[in-house]
């Protein structure tokens, strides 16, 4: 990629951001690089939080929360139907954005706007029933219920690979929730965060021009690493962490938070796996198994990563998805026709290099996984998705290598796959494909799959925000998004009423005097 495109990107991000309400002096004064994975230059240069100033904007957003926790929950959702409404209106230039910033193509960076927006109709719904039950008592003349109130300052730390719809799943429904937010985006998308602040901030001024109240501090932005995520994970004022990323980074997470008595909701690692039975529509099956497992280059917490095909069938399956492999066009993002963009950075690259290498000295063919030349620069890292054929699951299998590669077994007996699919250490994501009711029923069914989605004629990945996102074991046990995610963001109390004029004691105990 040549110079002047190179040029072009980084003027074209600056107008992105003027568009989208961030001022220059936000991202070009600063010791935070943000780079292009497109062609790995730098796109800015963005202020860190110190420790100090993400403390101050904690203490902001708790005294922001005892306010917005007295506003109804419905105009609560009426500011969230503002941002939703800004999103609409800058899908284009905030998608594009995150497609630069990430190295998505540009129909994933769009779709992932989309869901900003649907998780914002979701909640803006919600805002109006949010309930708790009326339960029955044993005691005369009582009434006994549950409600659910707002819980404080909600801490948001996101991932590189979803880099604000995964902020939106959390901060919409912790709002309407009656919460306040603080959030630390990776420190690979800062430039996206900073644009969905100021939408966010755009929303709330249309909000008080309406006559509605979004308290100073609601929404927090803290930029940084590591350090600044501690601020957030060791803070008493922060009653739930909401944290997507790696299994090591929720193991670092999950003893602070529990040491203070907090919450947390993790969101982790996925080595997802689908099985392909004797029955499945093998048109079906490979259009879906060719997007979960190379759809933005692997770099998906659902990505199909491990795919055990039907003895019967493979000789049938598995040549059609090497030509898919062969045709799939690799390269810049924010071309029409690419379907498989960049890595992130070098180091996914060499993360995926070494897997691979695992896997051959374990006898595998692998079809694919090389370093394209002649796309981006020595600074981008553009791979051909890697089919790598491999006669057990052992070292490279079991683990989660963020990147494209498929690793493909044969199986001979269902209950045996399905053994082997649940036989490591994550529980995300997992599908089967089958036309048989008695293995569709089976895989769902209390003997079937361990993980927190299970899909039948899908692959893993492409998850709609109406169903409760997250997984098993070392996944992280958090939900996120749909169903009844949003009880996670609330803390409850049962309540007891007495309209009577005697006082029955529970369990028929007596307690009698003069």
């Amino acid at each position: 990629m040549t110079t002047d495109v190179r040029s072009e990107l980084s003027s074209e991000v600056d107008n992105l951001l003027g568009r989208l309400g961030v001022p220059a002096d936000r991202y070009h004064r600063g010791t935070l690089i943000a780079r292009t994975p497109i062609t790995g230059d730098i796109l800015g240069q963005i202020a860190e939080t110190n420790a100090a100033d993400a403390r101050r904007a904690i203490e902001a957003a708790h005294a922001a929360f005892l306010q917005w926790r007295l506003v109804p929950p419905p105009r609560r959702g009426e500011l969230v139907r503002l941002l939703g409404m800004e999103l609409r209106e800058h899908k284009e230039a905030l998608g594009r954005l995150v497609s630069i910033e990430v190295g998505k193509v540009l129909s994933e960076g769009l779709g992932e706007v989309q869901e900003m927006i649907d998780i914002c109709d979701f909640a803006v719904g919600l805002s109006r029933q949010l309930h708790g039950l009326t339960i029955a008592t044993e005691r005369p003349d009582h009434r006994m219920m549950e409600t659910w109130h707002p819980l404080g300052v909600t801490g948001i730390i996101s991932a590189f690979n979803f880099p604000v719809a995964v902020y939106a799943w959390n901060a919409a429904l912790a709002l309407v929730c009656g919460n306040s937010v603080v959030w630390k985006p990776s420190e690979k998308t800062s430039l996206t965060a900073l644009a969905t602040q100021a939408l966010l901030q755009r929303a709330s001024r249309r909000f008080s021009a309406q006559g509605g109240d979004a308290p100073e501090g609601l929404a927090g932005l803290i930029i940084g690493g590591r350090d600044a995520g501690a601020v957030i994970v060791d803070s008493p004022l922060v009653p739930l962490v909401s944290a997507t990323g790696s299994t090591a980074m929720g193991r670092a997470i999950a003893p602070q938070v529990s040491q203070r008595f907090g919450r947390y909701l993790l969101e982790l690692g996925g080595n997802n796996a689908a099985i392909v039975a004797p029955t499945a529509d093998l048109d079906l099956t490979l259009r879906s198994v060719a997007f979960s497992a190379m759809g933005t280059a692997g770099q998906r917490c659902t990505t199909l990563r491990r795919l055990f095909v039907h003895a019967s069938i493979y000789d049938d399956l598995v040549p059609r998805l090497k030509r898919a492999y062969e045709s799939i066009k690799v390269g810049n993002p924010l071309a029409p026709d690419t379907l498989v963009g960049p890595l992130i950075d070098r180091a996914a690259y060499e993360s995926m290099q070494a897997a691979l290498a695992k896997a051959e000295a374990l006898g595998a063919r692998i079809h694919g996984g090389k370093r394209v030349d002649g796309i981006g620069g020595s600074d981008a890292y553009y791979v051909r998705p890697a089919l790598v054929e491999i006669g057990h699951q052992a070292g490279p299998v079991e683990d989660e290598t963020f990147a494209p590669i498929l690793y493909v077994m044969k199986y001979q007996d269902f209950a045996a796959a399905l053994h082997l699919q649940n036989a490591v250490r994550q529980g995300l994501s997992s599908s089967v494909f089958t036309n048989d009711i008695r293995e569709a029923e089976t895989f769902l069914s209390v003997r079937g799959s361990d993980c927190g989605i299970a899909n039948v004629n899908i692959g893993p990945s492409g998850a709609e925000i109406g169903g409760a996102f997250g997984g098993e074991k070392e996944t992280g046990g958090g939900r996120e998004s749909g169903s009844d995610s949003w009880r996670a963001y609330m803390r409850r109390a049962t309540n007891t009423i007495n309209y009577g004029k005697t006082l029955p004691l529970a369990q028929g105990v007596r307690f009698e005097f003069d």
